[in-house]
């Protein structure tokens, strides 16, 4: 599914224009979801932590039993060759992916072997500095790792989190507040989850139940580094209902504040302002 209406994609060795079908009906990947990707962003003329995005593709790769193809620093100079492709600062979604085209032992297994690899730049604008989110809560939870694949950013794993958000949209929010299989708040359907109270910012610690978002180490950095406390740990929903505020980062939108979790409203607060002009700060210096 296209989203953006520029589009350039690298696959077996050149870039072609457009939305290109590089998947067979009999690719293992297409039929048993053998499929890996990862998402970074290029706007205004930077592209931050571009290199932390390309290994973990790799590293995504290997868990789900795929052999990456492409070298990191190959996969950096790749994008930034493809990005040259479109208007200057244009906002652009950088997906490399990997899947196998052929099933090994068991069918089921995929073929190391024949591990595919493309690279998709999907032209797709930033969200607006204002824009915000209202969470629902979710009957849907994340998985364990000795549930899924929950250590790589697996295609396979997102119908959950569609389901997820479907459900809170049928109920009038933008997007699911979700717990681990324990009860504790894990993120949201679509991103890693914040709030502050009392000053204090908190967000659940990684229990190999969500990634560790890059975006969400980046943040936690960066506030830090602006003599906030930054505490991971086990929160409840309850938690949320009490905090001060509540924002949301992942690479797509980087930080997003959260104005309303069910019947709980909150202000755009200052450290979620501060979070997005700390990160917009670091990637243009």
């Amino acid at each position: 599914m296209a989203v953006g209406d520029v589009i350039w994609t690298w696959f077996k060795g050149q870039w072609h224009q457009g939305d290109l079908p590089v998947m067979n009906a009999a690719d293992h990947g297409t039929w048993l979801g053998s499929l890996v990707f990862d998402g970074a962003r290029a706007f205004e003329g930077v592209v931050p932590d571009i290199e932390p995005h390309c290994a973990r593709v790799n590293a995504s790769a290997g868990v789900m039993g795929l052999k990456p193809t492409m070298e990191v620093a190959d996969m950096v100079a790749l994008v930034h060759e493809g990005l040259a492709k479109f208007d200057d600062g244009a906002a652009v979604y950088i997906r490399p992916m990997y899947w196998s085209t052929q099933g090994g032992a068991g069918v089921v297994v995929p073929d190391p072997e024949s591990t595919a690899f493309c690279l998709c730049l999907e032209q797709i604008p930033m969200s607006p500095a204002d824009a915000s989110q209202t969470l629902g809560r979710t009957q849907f939870v994340r998985p364990m790792m000795n549930m899924a694949t929950v250590n790589a950013k697996a295609a396979c794993l997102y119908p959950n989190n569609g389901r997820m958000i479907r459900e809170a949209q049928a109920r009038g929010f933008n997007n699911a507040i979700v717990a681990d299989p324990l009860g504790n708040v894990a993120e949201s359907a679509t991103a890693n989850i914040f709030m502050v109270k009392d000053g204090v910012v908190k967000t659940p610690v990684p229990n190999g139940t969500f990634l560790n978002g890059i975006t969400r180490q980046r943040v936690i950095k960066l506030l830090r580094e602006a003599g906030k406390t930054v505490e991971e740990c086990t929160l409840s929903f309850e938690d949320f209902d009490a905090a001060d505020e509540v924002f949301l980062t992942g690479n797509m939108t980087k930080v997003t504040p959260i104005t309303r979790i069910e019947d709980r409203e909150y202000a755009i607060g200052p450290v979620a302002v501060l979070a997005r002009e700390l990160y917009w700060k670091w990637a243009k210096p």
